[in-house]
């Protein structure tokens, strides 16, 4: 097991990202609402799926839990209403998420087929696809969990595949399974059941750190830059 000094978190890191979510909350409704006019906004998406997909080589989920513009939306639209079911099997399991994301980068292609050399006509595209997408997501989330649509984003599939084991949750041995992790973490994940092993080892962790604000005593925390 770990023990609680092999990782830690600045005291005010959970502050400034709850601030920064807003900020990208806004950038997506700002996207949503102005994409359709000027389609060049739609070029914020592909931005930001290269960036959820290179930074997971480093750390996973990160940028997801993190960073992108409409998982920051997820949380603050839902952050005081939402649904509260588990997520459905169905949309974790492996054989869903590669045929999504199949399907979807299918229609993306034919779509942008019709307009290949029409830079706008790819940002509407883009616009299109995120604007449908996120309205998906929301309705998921008013049923289950806010980071629903989590579960089986294309970015997130490739991301967990690429670097799903890096920069593990550290679960020191004084954690007392009291479960308060599991009610804040936005994919309802058992992170209880993995103290046994020191680190959560679940590929689609956000890396969110609501867990480690929510743990009574201490006991969650990420590991050290270069450890």
């Amino acid at each position: 097991m770990k023990s609680q000094d092999q990782s830690y978190e600045y005291p005010w890191a959970q502050p400034v990202r709850h601030n920064h979510r807003w900020l990208l909350a806004g950038v997506m409704v700002l996207v949503i609402a102005t994409g359709w006019r000027y389609p060049v906004f739609g070029f914020v998406v592909p931005v930001a799926m290269l960036t959820g997909i290179l930074g997971s080589l480093l750390r996973g989920r990160y940028v997801c839990g993190n960073i992108c513009p409409r998982g920051s939306f997820y949380d603050t639209a839902f952050r005081f209403v939402g649904g509260s079911r588990p997520i459905p099997p169905l949309l974790r399991s492996p054989l869903f998420r590669w045929l999504f994301m199949a399907l979807l980068m299918t229609a993306l292609a034919l779509q942008i087929a019709q307009k290949p050399h029409d830079p706008l006509h790819w940002g509407f595209v883009f616009w299109t696809a995120c604007a449908v997408t996120t309205a998906l997501g929301i309705i998921l989330g008013t049923i289950y969990r806010a980071r629903t649509w989590c579960s089986f984003c294309p970015v997130g599939t490739i991301a967990s595949a690429l670097g799903g084991k890096k920069y593990q949750l550290q679960i020191a041995d004084h954690c007392r399974r009291c479960a308060a992790c599991e009610k804040s973490c936005p994919m309802g994940f058992s992170i209880s059941a993995h103290s046994g092993a020191g680190a959560l080892s679940e590929k689609d962790c956000l890396k969110c750190s609501s867990c480690t604000a929510a743990c009574p005593v201490g006991a969650l925390s990420w590991p050290q830059e270069g450890s």
